[in-house]
């Protein structure tokens, strides 16, 4: 399972992902942090850059905090390293 660690904003104008910088993954997203809304946008638009299924993404780490800890299921470190690091700059 590869690690990658989020600093999300929620409440953001717009669902955004990126950039990828000194090994965190900066995430916006328009849902709220209430009843777990935003962490589930995380979830899908982690996903959705990554082009693997939502259920392969695990919430490891800060449920309730805007710095997070996902797992991805069935991708080796090198490969999460090296598909963050193609996604486009901010």
């Amino acid at each position: 399972m590869a690690v990658v660690e989020i600093a999300l904003v929620p409440r953001a104008a717009s669902d955004r992902i990126g950039p990828y910088a000194d090994g965190i993954l900066r995430v916006r997203v328009v849902r709220p942090p209430a009843d777990g809304e935003a962490n589930r946008a995380v979830i899908r638009l982690v996903a959705g850059a990554l082009e693997v299924a939502p259920s392969s993404v695990r919430l490891l780490a800060g449920s309730r905090a805007r710095r997070k800890r996902l797992g991805i299921e069935g991708m080796e470190q090198d490969e999460l390293d090296r598909r963050l690091r193609s996604l486009p700059a901010d």
